[in-house]
């Protein structure tokens, strides 16, 4: 039976991101593996623990809401971390695989920001409260590791790839 309310919907977009981040968890260990530089190695490590966090959180928001998750894969999630198994694959150790692992860890990170926006108006909008104040304190962690990544790559990756590029 076809889903058709927006609680359908919010069950259906939780459900999805709870796949995307225990599909990060695995991912995260991997790209901290390939990453040469030791900041860019510490970046994905701490965000690990977010994403444990994060999955904690999902759970917290699921029970304030009193709803069941779906047991669905995340194919978007699944794409990207095969994305980025690929950049490790394609480019030997050092700063230019890190600049390509930044930009596929970048890639989730805003995957992650839109499915957090928009769970949490979801969740304002059927008066889940609590689940939406779960939901954009995940929102704002994302925006904060997508800035790190940023800033790693402007003023220490791009400038180790450019050198080995020289």
């Amino acid at each position: 039976m076809a889903s058709k309310t927006l609680q359908d919907l919010f069950i259906h977009s939780l459900s999805d991101v709870y796949s995307a981040e225990k599909q990060l968890t695995r991912a995260l260990p991997k790209m901290a593996r390939a990453s040469k530089n030791a900041n860019l190695r510490a970046a994905f490590e701490t965000h690990l623990e977010e994403t444990r966090g994060q999955i904690e959180r999902i759970d917290q928001a699921v029970e304030s809401c009193g709803i069941k998750l779906k047991r669905i894969k995340c194919v978007a999630m699944e794409g990207l971390v095969e994305e980025g198994q690929e950049q490790i694959e394609d480019f030997e150790e050092g700063p230019i695989r890190d600049a390509a692992l930044i930009a596929a860890a970048q890639k989730v990170e805003h995957y992650e920001i839109a499915t957090y926006g928009t769970l949490a108006t979801l969740a304002d909008q059927l008066g889940f409260k609590e689940a939406s104040k779960l939901l954009l304190e995940t929102l704002a962690e994302e925006k904060t590791t997508d800035e790190k990544l940023t800033q790693l790559a402007k003023l220490e990756v791009s400038k180790e790839a450019q050198a080995a590029a020289a």
